[in-house]
Protein backbone atom coordinates (compact mmCIF):
# COMPACT_ATOMS: atom_id res chain seq x y z
CA UNK A 1 0.00 0.00 0.00
CA UNK A 2 0.89 3.34 -0.67
CA UNK A 3 2.87 5.42 2.22
CA UNK A 4 0.31 8.14 3.09
CA UNK A 5 0.54 11.41 5.04
CA UNK A 6 -2.98 11.18 7.11
CA UNK A 7 -4.43 13.61 9.58
CA UNK A 8 -6.08 12.12 12.17
CA UNK A 9 -8.55 14.29 14.14
CA UNK A 10 -10.68 13.31 17.45
CA UNK A 11 -13.13 14.80 19.36
CA UNK A 12 -13.97 15.26 23.29
CA UNK A 13 -16.97 13.03 22.76
CA UNK A 14 -14.50 10.16 21.73
CA UNK A 15 -12.16 10.42 24.29
CA UNK A 16 -14.51 10.89 27.37
CA UNK A 17 -17.24 8.66 28.68
CA UNK A 18 -20.96 9.13 30.20
CA UNK A 19 -19.79 10.59 33.19
CA UNK A 20 -17.29 12.88 31.34
CA UNK A 21 -14.36 11.17 32.15
CA UNK A 22 -11.49 10.50 30.30
CA UNK A 23 -12.05 7.20 28.60
CA UNK A 24 -8.02 5.56 28.58
CA UNK A 25 -9.23 2.41 27.57
CA UNK A 26 -10.62 4.07 24.01
CA UNK A 27 -7.49 6.64 24.54
CA UNK A 28 -5.00 2.83 24.05
CA UNK A 29 -7.03 1.59 21.08
CA UNK A 30 -7.20 5.21 19.30
CA UNK A 31 -3.29 5.02 20.13
CA UNK A 32 -2.85 0.97 18.91
CA UNK A 33 -4.23 2.16 15.46
CA UNK A 34 -2.54 4.89 14.85
CA UNK A 35 0.53 2.94 15.75
CA UNK A 36 -0.08 0.23 13.35
CA UNK A 37 -0.25 2.66 10.61
CA UNK A 38 3.00 4.47 11.62
CA UNK A 39 4.80 1.05 11.53
CA UNK A 40 3.19 0.45 8.28
CA UNK A 41 5.32 3.73 6.89
CA UNK A 42 2.45 6.29 6.78
CA UNK A 43 2.96 9.93 8.86
CA UNK A 44 0.55 10.80 10.75
CA UNK A 45 -0.60 14.29 12.60
CA UNK A 46 -2.78 13.71 15.33
CA UNK A 47 -5.82 16.66 16.24
CA UNK A 48 -7.00 15.84 19.81
CA UNK A 49 -9.86 17.16 21.72
CA UNK A 50 -9.79 16.08 25.64
CA UNK A 51 -8.23 18.81 27.10
CA UNK A 52 -10.65 20.66 28.82
CA UNK A 53 -12.77 17.80 29.50
CA UNK A 54 -9.74 15.38 31.37
CA UNK A 55 -9.03 18.91 33.20
CA UNK A 56 -13.30 19.19 34.46
CA UNK A 57 -12.23 15.71 35.88
CA UNK A 58 -9.83 17.02 38.37
CA UNK A 59 -11.02 20.68 38.99
CA UNK A 60 -14.62 21.40 40.24
CA UNK A 61 -16.55 24.91 39.47
CA UNK A 62 -16.67 27.11 42.21
CA UNK A 63 -19.68 29.98 41.97
CA UNK A 64 -17.66 32.60 41.63
CA UNK A 65 -15.55 31.71 38.73
CA UNK A 66 -15.99 33.28 35.63
CA UNK A 67 -16.86 30.47 33.35
CA UNK A 68 -14.00 31.62 30.05
CA UNK A 69 -11.67 31.34 32.99
CA UNK A 70 -12.97 28.04 34.62
CA UNK A 71 -12.41 26.47 30.79
CA UNK A 72 -8.86 27.89 30.80
CA UNK A 73 -7.39 26.51 33.75
CA UNK A 74 -9.44 23.10 32.81
CA UNK A 75 -7.48 23.31 29.37
CA UNK A 76 -4.48 24.28 31.41
CA UNK A 77 -4.50 21.45 33.60
CA UNK A 78 -6.36 18.92 31.23
CA UNK A 79 -3.85 19.19 28.34
CA UNK A 80 -0.61 17.80 30.80
CA UNK A 81 -2.60 14.50 31.87
CA UNK A 82 -4.32 13.96 27.97
CA UNK A 83 -0.55 14.57 26.97
CA UNK A 84 1.15 12.42 29.70
CA UNK A 85 -1.51 9.65 28.49
CA UNK A 86 -0.27 9.95 25.19
CA UNK A 87 3.52 10.48 25.67
CA UNK A 88 3.42 6.95 27.81
CA UNK A 89 1.20 5.08 25.21
CA UNK A 90 3.04 5.64 21.90
CA UNK A 91 6.31 5.53 24.00
CA UNK A 92 5.50 1.62 25.24
CA UNK A 93 4.94 1.12 21.60
CA UNK A 94 8.43 2.82 20.60
CA UNK A 95 6.65 6.55 19.18
CA UNK A 96 7.84 9.59 20.22
CA UNK A 97 4.90 11.98 20.02
CA UNK A 98 5.32 16.24 20.38
CA UNK A 99 3.15 18.62 21.55
CA UNK A 100 1.92 21.60 19.28
CA UNK A 101 -0.03 24.10 20.99
CA UNK A 102 -1.78 26.71 18.66
CA UNK A 103 -4.40 29.53 18.32
CA UNK A 104 -6.21 30.81 15.17
CA UNK A 105 -4.21 34.05 15.02
CA UNK A 106 -1.18 31.49 14.40
CA UNK A 107 -2.61 31.25 10.61
CA UNK A 108 -3.59 34.90 10.13
CA UNK A 109 0.32 35.71 9.66
CA UNK A 110 1.84 34.32 6.53
CA UNK A 111 5.10 34.08 8.18
CA UNK A 112 4.10 32.70 11.23
CA UNK A 113 1.67 30.03 9.17
CA UNK A 114 5.10 29.23 7.47
CA UNK A 115 6.98 29.04 10.66
CA UNK A 116 4.52 26.21 12.00
CA UNK A 117 4.50 24.51 8.70
CA UNK A 118 8.35 23.87 8.59
CA UNK A 119 8.59 23.17 12.31
CA UNK A 120 5.58 20.50 11.69
CA UNK A 121 7.41 18.84 8.60
CA UNK A 122 10.16 18.65 10.64
CA UNK A 123 8.86 16.40 13.17
CA UNK A 124 7.33 14.26 10.41
CA UNK A 125 10.51 13.98 8.45
CA UNK A 126 12.04 12.58 11.59
CA UNK A 127 9.31 10.16 12.55
CA UNK A 128 7.64 12.50 15.37
CA UNK A 129 3.91 12.21 15.99
CA UNK A 130 2.57 15.30 16.22
CA UNK A 131 -0.16 15.88 18.53
CA UNK A 132 -2.06 19.32 18.02
CA UNK A 133 -4.73 21.34 19.66
CA UNK A 134 -5.73 24.56 20.64
CA UNK A 135 -4.46 26.44 23.01
CA UNK A 136 -7.35 27.44 25.03
CA UNK A 137 -5.35 28.47 27.88
CA UNK A 138 -4.32 31.85 26.18
CA UNK A 139 -6.92 32.25 23.18
CA UNK A 140 -8.78 35.08 22.93
CA UNK A 141 -13.00 33.75 22.44
CA UNK A 142 -13.64 36.06 19.04
CA UNK A 143 -10.06 35.02 17.69
CA UNK A 144 -10.78 30.93 18.86
CA UNK A 145 -11.87 28.04 16.25
CA UNK A 146 -15.15 26.97 15.89
CA UNK A 147 -13.86 23.54 17.09
CA UNK A 148 -10.94 21.41 16.04
CA UNK A 149 -12.68 20.29 13.26
CA UNK A 150 -11.82 23.99 11.49
CA UNK A 151 -8.02 23.39 12.98
CA UNK A 152 -7.69 19.94 11.64
CA UNK A 153 -8.56 21.24 8.45
CA UNK A 154 -6.02 23.75 8.53
CA UNK A 155 -3.55 21.27 9.40
CA UNK A 156 -3.97 19.00 7.01
CA UNK A 157 -4.08 21.09 4.26
CA UNK A 158 -1.10 23.19 5.68
CA UNK A 159 0.69 19.63 5.53
CA UNK A 160 -0.43 18.72 2.04
CA UNK A 161 -1.75 15.44 3.77
CA UNK A 162 -3.72 12.68 1.50
CA UNK A 163 -6.23 11.81 3.77
CA UNK A 164 -8.32 13.73 6.88
CA UNK A 165 -10.27 11.73 9.04
CA UNK A 166 -12.67 13.54 11.26
CA UNK A 167 -13.89 11.23 14.26
CA UNK A 168 -16.73 12.15 16.36
CA UNK A 169 -19.77 9.82 18.25
CA UNK A 170 -21.44 9.82 14.44
CA UNK A 171 -21.18 7.51 11.90
CA UNK A 172 -21.51 10.12 8.98
CA UNK A 173 -23.57 12.67 7.40
CA UNK A 174 -27.53 11.72 7.12
CA UNK A 175 -30.24 12.80 4.55
CA UNK A 176 -32.21 13.31 8.40
CA UNK A 177 -31.39 13.24 11.53
CA UNK A 178 -29.21 10.40 13.05
CA UNK A 179 -32.12 9.84 15.49
CA UNK A 180 -34.83 9.41 13.03
CA UNK A 181 -35.54 6.14 11.88
CA UNK A 182 -35.92 6.61 8.12
CA UNK A 183 -32.71 8.66 7.78
CA UNK A 184 -29.86 7.03 5.71
CA UNK A 185 -26.06 7.69 5.78
CA UNK A 186 -24.74 9.13 2.88
CA UNK A 187 -21.25 7.59 2.25
CA UNK A 188 -20.37 9.76 -0.65
CA UNK A 189 -20.30 13.44 -1.22
CA UNK A 190 -18.69 13.65 -4.75
CA UNK A 191 -18.86 17.24 -5.37
CA UNK A 192 -17.89 20.32 -3.40
CA UNK A 193 -20.60 22.49 -4.61
CA UNK A 194 -23.80 19.72 -3.18
CA UNK A 195 -25.02 21.94 -0.48
CA UNK A 196 -25.56 19.52 2.28
CA UNK A 197 -27.37 21.72 4.41
CA UNK A 198 -30.73 20.58 3.74
CA UNK A 199 -29.49 17.31 5.28
CA UNK A 200 -28.70 19.16 8.69
CA UNK A 201 -31.06 19.08 11.01
CA UNK A 202 -32.27 21.87 13.37
CA UNK A 203 -32.76 19.27 15.99
CA UNK A 204 -30.12 19.13 18.75
CA UNK A 205 -27.63 16.17 18.28
CA UNK A 206 -24.89 15.06 20.61
CA UNK A 207 -22.71 17.81 19.34
CA UNK A 208 -25.03 20.11 17.88
CA UNK A 209 -26.05 22.07 14.86
CA UNK A 210 -23.32 24.00 14.90
CA UNK A 211 -21.33 21.21 14.88
CA UNK A 212 -21.94 19.06 11.96
CA UNK A 213 -22.33 22.19 9.98
CA UNK A 214 -18.68 22.86 10.26
CA UNK A 215 -17.95 19.46 9.46
CA UNK A 216 -19.73 19.55 6.48
CA UNK A 217 -18.15 22.94 5.44
CA UNK A 218 -14.46 21.99 6.43
CA UNK A 219 -14.91 18.55 4.59
CA UNK A 220 -15.96 20.08 1.39
CA UNK A 221 -13.24 22.95 1.64
CA UNK A 222 -9.86 20.11 2.77
CA UNK A 223 -11.49 18.01 -0.09
CA UNK A 224 -11.61 20.63 -2.25
CA UNK A 225 -7.64 21.20 -2.20
CA UNK A 226 -7.42 17.55 -3.08
CA UNK A 227 -7.54 15.94 0.07
CA UNK A 228 -9.92 12.58 0.76
CA UNK A 229 -12.07 13.22 4.15
CA UNK A 230 -13.97 10.73 5.93
CA UNK A 231 -16.25 11.58 8.63
CA UNK A 232 -16.74 8.58 10.61
CA UNK A 233 -17.63 7.29 14.55
CA UNK A 234 -14.14 7.07 16.37
CA UNK A 235 -15.97 5.24 18.62
CA UNK A 236 -16.23 2.22 16.41
CA UNK A 237 -13.49 0.08 16.99
CA UNK A 238 -11.00 -0.02 14.09
CA UNK A 239 -12.39 2.63 12.35
CA UNK A 240 -9.44 4.35 11.33
CA UNK A 241 -7.73 1.42 10.20
CA UNK A 242 -10.74 0.44 8.13
CA UNK A 243 -10.51 3.58 6.76
CA UNK A 244 -6.86 4.26 5.67
CA UNK A 245 -7.56 -0.04 4.37
CA UNK A 246 -11.03 0.67 2.36
CA UNK A 247 -13.36 -1.54 4.74
CA UNK A 248 -16.76 -1.08 3.96
CA UNK A 249 -17.38 0.55 7.60
CA UNK A 250 -20.20 3.40 8.09
CA UNK A 251 -18.58 6.27 7.21
CA UNK A 252 -18.93 9.74 4.99
CA UNK A 253 -16.46 10.16 2.19
CA UNK A 254 -15.74 13.27 0.79
CA UNK A 255 -13.81 13.07 -2.52
CA UNK A 256 -10.89 14.64 -2.73
CA UNK A 257 -11.60 17.40 -5.92
CA UNK A 258 -8.70 18.93 -8.06
CA UNK A 259 -5.28 19.39 -7.80
CA UNK A 260 -3.39 20.28 -4.81
CA UNK A 261 -2.78 24.07 -4.70
CA UNK A 262 0.12 26.24 -3.60
CA UNK A 263 1.25 26.87 -0.15
CA UNK A 264 0.31 30.90 -0.37
CA UNK A 265 -3.39 29.66 -1.91
CA UNK A 266 -3.93 27.41 0.71
CA UNK A 267 -3.37 29.79 3.29
CA UNK A 268 -5.51 32.62 1.46
CA UNK A 269 -8.59 29.90 1.61
CA UNK A 270 -8.68 29.82 5.18
CA UNK A 271 -7.85 33.41 6.11
CA UNK A 272 -11.29 34.77 5.47
CA UNK A 273 -11.92 35.66 9.19
CA UNK A 274 -8.38 37.72 8.72
CA UNK A 275 -9.63 39.99 6.55
CA UNK A 276 -8.46 44.18 7.89
CA UNK A 277 -11.36 45.65 5.18
CA UNK A 278 -13.09 44.66 1.95
CA UNK A 279 -13.11 46.53 -1.47
CA UNK A 280 -16.59 46.62 -3.59
CA UNK A 281 -15.82 45.76 -7.34
CA UNK A 282 -18.07 46.76 -10.88
CA UNK A 283 -19.75 43.86 -12.73
CA UNK A 284 -16.21 44.28 -15.27
CA UNK A 285 -13.99 43.61 -12.26
CA UNK A 286 -15.81 40.12 -11.24
CA UNK A 287 -16.08 38.96 -14.80
CA UNK A 288 -12.71 39.35 -15.34
CA UNK A 289 -11.45 37.82 -11.95
CA UNK A 290 -13.72 34.64 -13.13
CA UNK A 291 -12.49 34.45 -16.49
CA UNK A 292 -10.56 31.44 -17.93
CA UNK A 293 -7.46 33.25 -17.91
CA UNK A 294 -6.19 34.14 -14.42
CA UNK A 295 -5.97 37.94 -13.88
CA UNK A 296 -4.74 40.23 -10.85
CA UNK A 297 -7.50 42.80 -9.41
CA UNK A 298 -7.20 45.88 -10.91
CA UNK A 299 -7.61 49.61 -9.10
CA UNK A 300 -9.96 50.72 -11.79
CA UNK A 301 -12.41 48.02 -10.71
CA UNK A 302 -13.01 49.43 -7.22
CA UNK A 303 -15.95 50.98 -6.64
CA UNK A 304 -15.84 50.98 -2.83
CA UNK A 305 -13.63 50.58 0.18
CA UNK A 306 -14.74 49.88 3.65
CA UNK A 307 -12.34 49.34 7.05
CA UNK A 308 -8.78 50.85 7.51
CA UNK A 309 -6.09 48.45 6.41
CA UNK A 310 -2.42 48.76 5.51
CA UNK A 311 -0.09 47.67 2.38
CA UNK A 312 -0.01 43.95 3.32
CA UNK A 313 -3.11 43.80 4.85
CA UNK A 314 -5.82 40.96 3.84
CA UNK A 315 -8.87 42.25 2.37
CA UNK A 316 -12.44 40.68 1.15
CA UNK A 317 -13.51 41.46 -2.34
CA UNK A 318 -17.40 42.06 -2.73
CA UNK A 319 -19.19 43.04 -5.72
CA UNK A 320 -22.17 45.45 -6.25
CA UNK A 321 -24.98 42.24 -5.04
CA UNK A 322 -23.39 42.27 -1.87
CA UNK A 323 -21.89 38.77 -2.93
CA UNK A 324 -18.41 37.92 -1.10
CA UNK A 325 -15.43 36.65 -3.79
CA UNK A 326 -13.08 36.17 -2.22
CA UNK A 327 -9.66 38.03 -0.44
CA UNK A 328 -6.42 38.83 -1.36
CA UNK A 329 -2.71 40.80 -0.16
CA UNK A 330 -3.63 44.47 -0.26
CA UNK A 331 -0.60 46.56 -2.35
CA UNK A 332 -1.97 49.81 -0.62
CA UNK A 333 -3.17 51.23 2.14
CA UNK A 334 -7.06 51.94 2.27
CA UNK A 335 -5.71 55.89 2.46
CA UNK A 336 -4.09 55.69 -0.37
CA UNK A 337 -6.82 53.89 -2.15
CA UNK A 338 -9.27 56.19 -1.61
CA UNK A 339 -7.08 58.10 -3.86
CA UNK A 340 -6.42 55.92 -6.67
CA UNK A 341 -9.37 53.43 -7.28
CA UNK A 342 -11.05 53.71 -11.08
CA UNK A 343 -7.36 54.20 -11.98
CA UNK A 344 -5.51 52.84 -14.67
CA UNK A 345 -2.26 53.86 -14.32
CA UNK A 346 -1.58 52.40 -11.23
CA UNK A 347 -0.03 48.47 -10.24
CA UNK A 348 -2.07 45.82 -9.54
CA UNK A 349 -4.76 46.26 -5.92
CA UNK A 350 -4.41 42.49 -5.31
CA UNK A 351 -1.72 40.49 -7.69
CA UNK A 352 -3.22 37.17 -8.61
CA UNK A 353 -0.72 35.14 -6.86
CA UNK A 354 -2.23 36.58 -3.76
CA UNK A 355 -5.48 36.39 -4.66
CA UNK A 356 -8.08 33.77 -3.69
CA UNK A 357 -11.58 33.47 -5.27
CA UNK A 358 -14.27 32.10 -3.77
CA UNK A 359 -16.40 29.01 -5.93
CA UNK A 360 -19.24 30.28 -7.54
CA UNK A 361 -22.54 28.43 -7.43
Amino acid sequence: MQKKRIAIKVGSNVLTRDDGKLDISRIAHLVDQISHLKANGHEVVLISSGAVAAGRDVLEKNGKTDIVVYKQMCSAIGQVKLMNRYYDFFGDRGIQCAQVLTTKENFSDRQHYLNMKNSMSAMLDHGLLPIVNENDTIAVTELMFTDNDELAGLIATMLDCDILLLLSNIDGIYDGHPEEADSKLIPIISSPEEDLQRFISDKTSAFGRGGMFTKCSIAQKTADHGIQVFIANGKRNNIILDLIHEASVPSTAFIANGKKAKSIKKWLSHSNGFAKGKVIINQGAREALFAREAKSLLCVGVVGIEGFFLNGDLIQIWDQQDQLLGLGKSNYDSEELHEIKGSRQKKALIHYDYLHLEKQY
